[in-house]
């Protein structure tokens, strides 16, 4: 298997790991680099200067996207900032490559049906990196609600907050993507994840209503900070967002008539009322299993015996979505989506 990833920074060092681990000595690693910075990103986002990342990965490495299709990758990881995301997936798509877009699928709608077309066309795999989908928490919600556990829905909340800052604590905060607007940044899209399982648990949103923007002293030119109301779905969803708060949360809490349950992503707990008899803890869960659960989804789907959990299908969708906010929050108007 021979596997090039676009884009070496944390999330593609990350990838290139879980790959080499799950394919062993049969992976041919390419990367495509533009900035050769030369540290290792550890799994815990602590940057170690004193080792080469290029040499620790073992991997070849290609400076333009042309030499680097040349080189035939069975199949591509598009780990570069979201704006850059859409152009590269179309020329490996082109190129025949199988598909693995890290999230948002890109920063805007357009060129998005082109790349379905050409997957489509050259029967393709491609899978858009939503990791928390495969988190047990969420996966046991799901189950939960689909069951109507809970009874009649009457709301429901998402909820993160973190400071850019401290997220990736091995880089200027002010040059990372999620800062900058050219990059495809701002909370909205570098954390649609909420939207995604907004998405997911309830079912496709008929309008949204927003409010937020540049809130806090942050040195950025986009949005840090989102409230947001999804309506028309199983039941209205609440999201709130902030990347210039602390302590980092995220939590979904689900109310219906029956009960509720509020699930905290990050440690892994679940608390319900009245006490759901099934309900389990994964205080143990280790983060990076959510990324080499994806992986190895991944690698069935190229085998052909899964299919993509996050095709592009739900990535368009969930992209449609988060745009509709950011419309909503900059114009103060309710954006239906139809």
């Amino acid at each position: 298997m021979r596997i090039l990833i676009a884009g070496l920074g944390a999330i593609g060092q990350r990838h290139a790991r879980n790959l080499r681990a799950l394919y062993g000595e049969s992976l041919e690693l390419l990367a495509l680099r533009r900035r050769h910075l030369p540290q290792v990103v550890t799994d815990a986002l602590e940057r170690i200067d004193s080792r080469n990342v290029e040499a620790e990965l073992n991997v070849t490495v290609f400076t333009s996207s042309e030499e680097a299709l040349a080189a035939r990758p069975d199949a591509v990881f598009v780990c570069t900032p979201s704006s850059q995301h859409l152009e590269l997936a179309q020329c490996a798509a082109e190129a025949g490559c199988h598909l693995f877009i890290e999230k948002p699928l890109s920063h805007s709608l357009e060129g998005v049906d082109r790349l379905r077309q050409t997957v489509a066309a050259n029967g393709l795999i491609a899978l858009v990196g939503c990791q928390w989908r495969y988190h047990p928490c969420v996966r046991w919600l799901r189950e939960v609600i689909q069951t109507g556990t809970l009874g009649t829905l009457v709301e429901a909340e998402i909820e993160y907050g973190e400071y850019l800052p401290d997220w990736h604590p091995y880089e200027d905060y002010r040059t990372s993507y999620a800062a900058r607007a050219d990059l495809g940044g701002g909370v909205v899209l570098t954390q649609i994840h909420d939207y995604d399982l907004a998405w997911w648990l309830f079912g496709p949103p008929r309008a949204v209503t927003a409010t937020g923007g540049h809130l806090s002293d942050l040195e950025i030119d986009v949005e840090d900070t989102v409230a947001a109301l999804l309506e028309g779905a199983l039941v209205s969803v609440s999201v709130r967002q902030s990347m210039a708060a602390r302590p980092p949360r995220r939590m979904i809490t689900v109310t219906g008539d029956a009960g509720s349950v509020t699930v905290d992503l990050l440690a892994g707990r679940i608390s319900s009322t009245p006490r759901i008899a099934s309900a389990a803890a994964f205080a143990d869960y280790q983060r990076n299993q959510m990324f080499r659960d994806e992986a190895r989804h991944f690698q069935a789907c190229l085998a052909g015996t899964e299919s993509p959990a996050v095709p592009l299908g739900d990535g368009f969708e969930v992209l449609r979505l988060a745009l509709a906010v950011k419309t909503a929050m900059t114009t103060g108007r309710r954006v239906e989506i139809t």
